[in-house]
């Protein structure tokens, strides 16, 4: 399951080559993102200027994200998820050809709006876990060769009259799954914005050059460095939540101790009232456990 998004990296102070005001208003760059939904990894990354389209280069990262994917001997089937930022037929159909399943939003169009209108009342799904101040009900139609699926969402009870009316919220798939799970499944992209806000909380917090080649090197450095300390909590901790940037640095990475070296030995000395020390010691128990790699 990959996830695919762009997010606005702002820029501050002198001029910075390429640095520009997007689709919100904010100055600085917009990147393009594709990530694994499960562990959080940086799958591919690309620097774009900051009046960049959402859609712009879309196909070919595409094309080179599953590129990258299969060279790294990855043959199990793909499912690919954005928001309506990237409604692409083009895009669409290229994943169709490679046989990748998809599930990507799409703006409330006139021409949605129409086959929206068309879908029997009796078709409708209701959610039963959404929370009891509201409603949501599922239906599907087809668009062309893909599902068009609708989720509608209103309020009911004593604010109601906030949101009376039903909102509507549809994607494109070619996915075959039960269309309770297809919605699930695509509301979980949302997993992607956790990724972008690390990336933000470390090396991507600034952009430090002028120049915009040097700042894409920065970028691509960054999402290794993302990727090389996001197994620390994975691998080591795999029963406590993931942790953020902050937290994995605060308990894992910044350290209060200091090394000694006695009888030719190193010694790493810890505080004996550590809060996170147990932690720390069970990551590093886990890590090394590991087998060596022939």
């Amino acid at each position: 399951m990959i996830d695919l998004d762009s997010f606005i990296g702002e820029v501050y102070g002198y001029d910075k080559e390429g640095a520009g005001y997007g689709y919100t208003r904010q100055h600085g760059y917009h990147p393009i993102i594709a990530t694994r939904s499960d562990t959080g990894e940086v799958l591919h990354i690309r620097w774009r200027k900051g009046k960049a389209n959402t859609q712009r280069g879309a196909e070919r990262f595409v094309d080179e994200l599953l590129a990258r994917a299969r060279r790294a001997g990855h043959t199990s089937p793909i499912v690919l998820r954005a928001d309506s930022g990237f409604e692409s037929h083009k895009l669409m159909h290229a994943l169709d050809r490679q046989g990748v399943e998809f599930s990507i939003g799409v703006k409330q169009s006139k021409t949605f709006r129409a086959l929206i209108e068309q879908i029997p009342e009796q078709d409708w799904v209701p959610v039963l876990d959404y929370p009891e101040d509201g409603e949501a009900q599922i239906a599907e139609t087809r668009f062309g060769d893909w599902r068009l699926i609708v989720r509608r969402t209103r309020l009911i009870g004593a604010q109601a009259e906030l949101w009376p009316d039903w909102r509507h919220h549809c994607f494109l798939t070619n996915r075959t799954v039960p269309v309770l799970i297809a919605d699930i499944d695509h509301r979980d992209h949302a997993c992607i914005e956790l990724v972008i806000r690390d990336l933000k909380d470390q090396a991507l917090a600034h952009f430090p050059s002028g120049k915009f080649s040097a700042n894409s090197a920065w970028t691509v450095i960054a999402a290794l460095a993302h990727n090389i300390a996001r197994p620390s909590t994975l691998i080591g901790l795999p029963t406590t939540p993931v942790q953020t940037a902050a937290a994995r640095r605060r308990h894992l990475l910044t350290i209060p101790g200091r090394l000694t070296r006695t009888s030719r030995r190193w010694t790493l000395r810890l505080p004996a009232r550590w809060p996170w020390q147990t932690d720390f010691t069970t990551a590093l128990d886990a890590i090394r456990a590991l087998p060596a790699r022939a």
